[in-house]
């Protein structure tokens, strides 16, 4: 019993020392102001109409400016930079992800989402002539350049100040 008891206090120690840990603190906070400004943006402009919408905004909901993505990988490649240097392989580890992620979101999402709206386009026609059953499908249009420079800005500035504060 006193076994389970070390290992449960070994982990609690562990998760802490985890959500303590600058870098980590940097992504999430990265991560959760992006989403925070989109919010905001999208409350001004009347987009959110319950409050289902506005937990799923602050929380989940993809695309849109600033880029969240793009914010949460910049802090982590900032913060790990700044604590482990330009040469370490975990700096490289994450710049390539950065690279990944901020290509991601002006590439493949964003062709993703132009082809999703192109399709509900012609599904919505050939419902409209009877000559199919249609039901349109999600469109995420992914980022535009603007949106993933502010993403990337933001997540400099949040990575850099947990990483020297």
């Amino acid at each position: 019993m006193v076994k389970y008891i070390n290992m449960f206090a070994d982990l609690k120690s562990n998760l802490l020392k985890l959500f303590l840990n600058p870098v980590c603190l940097s992504c999430i906070f990265s991560w959760f102001t992006a989403q925070f400004i989109k919010t905001i943006i999208n409350l001004c402009l009347r987009r959110i109409h319950s409050i289902g919408e506005l937990f799923e905004f602050l929380i989940w909901r993809t695309g849109g400016f600033p880029s969240s993505h793009t914010a949460l990988v910049t802090s982590l490649c900032t913060s790990v930079a700044f604590r482990n240097g330009l040469d370490s392989d975990i700096f490289m580890l994450s710049a390539c992800l950065m690279m990944i992620t901020i290509r991601d979101a002006l590439g493949v999402r964003r062709a993703n989402g132009i082809h999703a709206k192109k399709i509900n386009e012609m599904g919505q026609k050939l419902k409209e002539k009877n000559v199919i059953e249609y039901k349109p499908i999600k469109e995420v249009l992914g980022h535009n350049p603007m949106e993933v420079v502010f993403g990337a800005i933001l997540g400099f500035f949040i990575g850099l100040a947990f990483a020297t504060l």
